[in-house]
């Protein structure tokens, strides 16, 4: 079951379970989904109140929109944007390659000092996940942690890092996580709580 604020709640059956049980489970996780709904309120109202500003690993960046202008362009605190339509699909793919440098280069940082290596990094724009490591150790991150505290993203980095040494979420993980990043469960609480604002608009 998952709450999205332009979807509304959205509940996933398996296969030969009667269309009821959609009903049930909505009825027994009514003050859940109430919960979230608020949550996902505030969210947009923090959002709305950045006004033309947006976050960057803890900055705050002012977006100009400048009419013709066709891509992103950073000067110092300020991104020089496309007006109308094309600013927001243009502000997403700066961000998506301000991604790839911003955490190709963590990423690296964090190999080395572990002793580690991967063998591909990408950038995608995931709903519900923030990264993930295959076991082939293949790197995937979301674009959008790049809108949330500097701290969050080198945790979460860290947290693919040490799944190339352990693929599942044993205690042996959770042990290896917390030895390299000891308050990973404030940044996980920071995540859970303001994922929902780590949104352009």
């Amino acid at each position: 079951m998952t709450v999205d604020a332009g979807r509304g709640v959205e509940v996933v059956l398996p296969r030969r379970a009667p269309e009821r049980e959609a009903a049930a489970a909505v009825r027994e996780f009514a003050p859940w989904i109430e919960r979230r709904v608020r949550e996902l309120d505030r969210a947009k109202a923090l959002v709305a109140a950045r006004g033309d500003s947006v976050p960057y690993v803890g900055e705050l960046l002012r977006v100009r929109s400048q009419p013709g202008r066709t891509r992103v362009h950073r000067r110092g605190d300020e991104l020089f944007a496309p007006a109308g339509e094309e600013r927001l699909p243009a502000l997403e793919r700066w961000y998506r390659r301000a991604a790839r440098d911003e955490i190709s280069a963590r990423l690296a940082v964090a190999c080395w000092q572990t002793g580690n290596s991967y063998s591909k990094l990408t950038i995608r724009g995931q709903r519900t996940r923030w990264a993930s490591c295959s076991p082939d150790g293949a790197m995937s991150f979301n674009w959008r942690l790049l809108l949330g505290p500097e701290p969050v993203l080198d945790y979460v980095i860290c947290h693919e890092v040490c799944h190339l040494e352990v693929m599942d979420h044993s205690p042996r993980f959770w042990a290896l996580l917390a030895s390299r990043c000891p308050d990973y469960r404030a940044y996980k609480s920071w995540l859970r709580r303001h994922g929902a604002t780590l949104v352009l608009a």
